[in-house]
């Protein structure tokens, strides 16, 4: 006869003990130190817009603040003169986003539920000339715009118009790629019960495609915003300058409050992050739908 071995069953209500996990305890620690690293610069943003510049200039910026107040905030916002850099953005953003999206749309429509010889190779083309650096244009396009200045240079069309042609490639690929994930039947569908091309992709792709053209939104919203470059070399009147460029403004020719200049530059990050929070379920959403596909 063999001896059989008691099973150990554990009383009841208590589960039993787990081992500790040194794998994600340390991927943990690791995202932890990461996470605090990438919020320093805004916590002493943060900090550095509460002190008044006179106790900055006493004690140094490293150091113990002395005195704490919102002054440098409404100084930013009455004396920068924030609300009218804001409608400027938004003259900028609004259409340019507007167009993108839809251009994309149609043009990953068309490379992705027809086959034609050039439609890959048109995608790489838009794919590869959205990674031109932007530094490397800006001479002829500072050329080409400073023989248009009724319709580009200085005005908020061209800078629209920059924005549109650099993030429309981009927008495309990935529109393109979401919409191959699509069943090909569909077309197929549409076409026998005798709708159009054109009824084709309003009708039954797009509203496919929302929660892409969502995440894409939000990323385009914020990437066009938060554009300092174009404006700072493309425009020359300060008062048409969208907001981000305009907090150039606060540099004075001998004397800079970097105080001001961090009150400013928070209140400069606040749409951005209303708009974030305001569509964080679609923006997960349409960067996640379609991964778990085969």
């Amino acid at each position: 006869m063999t001896a059989s071995t008691p099973s150990v069953t554990p009383a009841s209500g208590q589960t039993p003990a787990r081992r500790f996990n040194w794998k994600r305890a340390t991927l943990h620690g690791f995202l932890i130190v990461m996470s605090v690293i990438w919020l320093l610069p805004l916590l002493w943003a943060l900090y550095t817009s509460l002190r008044p510049f006179s106790d900055t200039a006493q004690h140094g910026y490293v150091s113990i603040a002395h005195t704490l107040t919102l002054d440098n905030y409404v100084n930013a916002w009455n004396d920068a003169e924030l609300i009218r850099y804001f409608f400027n953005t938004a003259v900028i953003v609004v259409p340019a986003v507007i167009i993108v999206l839809l251009l994309s749309s149609m043009l990953a429509f068309v490379l992705s539920r027809y086959s034609f010889k050039f439609n890959l190779a048109m995608l790489l083309l838009f794919l590869g000339l959205n990674m031109l650096p932007p530094q490397v244009l800006i001479t002829p396009l500072y050329q080409m715009f400073r023989r248009q200045p009724e319709l580009l240079y200085d005005q908020y069309m061209g800078i629209a118009i920059v924005h549109i042609a650099f993030q429309l490639g981009f927008c495309t690929f990935v529109l393109s790629n979401y919409m191959r994930t699509l069943p090909k039947e569909l077309n197929e569908a549409a076409l026998v019960d005798g709708a159009s091309v054109w009824k084709t992709f309003y009708a039954i792709i797009m509203p496919l495609t929302r929660p892409a053209v969502a995440a894409l939104a939000v990323l385009q919203v914020t990437w066009i915003y938060n554009d300092f470059f174009w404006a700072l070399f493309l425009m020359s009147t300060g008062s048409k300058f969208p907001i981000t460029s305009a907090l150039n403004n606060l540099k004075g020719q001998y004397f800079v409050d970097m105080n001001l200049v961090a009150a400013a530059s928070l209140l400069v990050a606040l749409p951005t992050l209303i708009v974030f929070f305001a569509l964080q379920k679609q923006f997960i959403s349409g960067l996640t739908l379609g991964s778990t596909k085969g």
